[in-house]
């Protein structure tokens, strides 16, 4: 397959920028000069992108869904970029008639997870589609992370201080998040890549816990950061225990943020982290739970756009100064926060690229 469509692509990703520029001169610049500027450089990268687009085009659906979102990708970056004044006048329009929603602090930080990472996953997939290689992996990644920012935006918006003021904007929204869910079945979908041989199956799986000095310090590991998601879960259930309060006041005051979005981030953590590291610890520990590499992958994905999040909505100057992270409090807070997204990723690692422990044997698969 020819890497013209991928290019294609990235091009259209590029429209984004002078289109967005172009709207909002319309409205609120009235400028003929920058008017026609925009329309015509958005006009030829149009033309180039769609002619590199239809030649060779990849049949797979999901391309062009991932060519829309790598489109949306862009402007969600400007969006965040001119959030914070770093330039002006492409979203403005946006910014002041859209979703209040996007202007609060976790908004702000979704809006430079979905312009870069996700834009990043976008060109990732759009590659390996383009190329006939298997996209499951970094497509699970995405599914993981979506679902995290779907469910902890959607609620949060529904349950804060913004849950009234409902935009037109929010069928756009709607549209988005469904053609994204169909996305999500189509990647689970897609047959799995993972093959293990019977002898080096049967080797890996007959060693016990001792012989894995990394799996047993990832099970080492799982203990803890059970105990630390249930703990932030009952702090934004407002527990009255002194250690709750605490902790609350010295190293994670936006747990109380009322936009509700940390609050719903906990739950939402409670009901899925704390499952996955149950499951996790029962398949370290007995071999051949073939899940555990996708789940993982899905994991992880969630886990680090949550903790991204929720770490630049703690320290980001638009959350109250009351709710932000204390200053001689931020060291402890970042290495406790970037350890509890870290170490799932190296276990993710571990999972998906040494397999055979978790994995049937391929002589057992042709018996049966």
């Amino acid at each position: 397959m020819s890497a013209t469509a991928g290019t294609g692509v990235f091009m259209l990703s590029l429209i984004s920028i002078p289109f967005c520029y172009l709207f909002n001169s319309l409205i609120y610049n009235n400028s003929t000069e920058a008017f026609f500027f925009a329309l015509w450089t958005a006009a030829l990268i149009l033309t180039i992108a769609i002619r590199f687009m239809l030649k060779k085009a990849p049949v797979d659906p999901l391309f062009y869904v991932y060519a829309v979102f790598a489109f949306l990708s862009v402007v969600n970056l400007i969006i965040g970029l001119e959030q914070d004044n770093i330039i002006d006048g492409f979203v403005t329009f946006y910014l002041k008639e859209a979703e209040p929603h996007v202007n609060t602090a976790h908004g702000h930080m979704i809006s430079y997870w979905d312009g870069c990472v996700h834009y990043l996953m976008y060109l990732l997939m759009i590659a390996a589609i383009t190329w006939g290689d298997s996209y499951r992996a970094i497509g699970l990644y995405w599914v993981g992370s979506f679902l995290m920012r779907t469910i902890v935006y959607n609620l949060g918006n529904a349950v804060g201080k913004y849950g009234t003021q409902v935009t037109p904007f929010f069928i756009l929204h709607m549209l988005y998040i469904s053609v994204s869910v169909w996305a999500c079945f189509r990647v689970f979908s897609q047959p799995s890549t993972h093959d293990a041989q019977l002898t080096s199956s049967q080797e890996a799986q007959r060693a016990n816990l001792l012989q894995r000095p990394m799996d047993l310090l990832f099970i080492v590991y799982l203990i803890p950061a059970f105990a630390f998601c249930v703990f932030r879960g009952l702090v934004v259930l407002d527990c009255s225990g002194k250690l709750c309060e605490d902790y609350t006041q010295r190293f994670e005051p936006y747990l109380k943020d009322p936009s509700a979005y940390p609050k719903v981030q906990m739950l939402v953590s409670l009901l899925y982290s704390g499952p996955y590291y149950i499951l996790t610890l029962y398949g370290l520990l007995v071999p051949g739970c073939q899940w555990m590499p996708d789940l993982t992958l899905v994991h992880s994905g969630a886990l680090a756009q949550a903790q991204f999040s929720h770490i630049g909505a703690s320290l980001h100057t638009r959350t109250p100064f009351s709710y932000r992270v204390p200053a001689d409090s931020q060291p402890i807070f970042l290495l406790v926060n970037v350890l509890y997204v870290l170490v799932p990723h190296a276990l993710c690692y571990r999972c998906c690229t040494q397999p055979d422990f978790f994995l049937k044997p391929k002589g057992d698969k042709k018996s049966q």
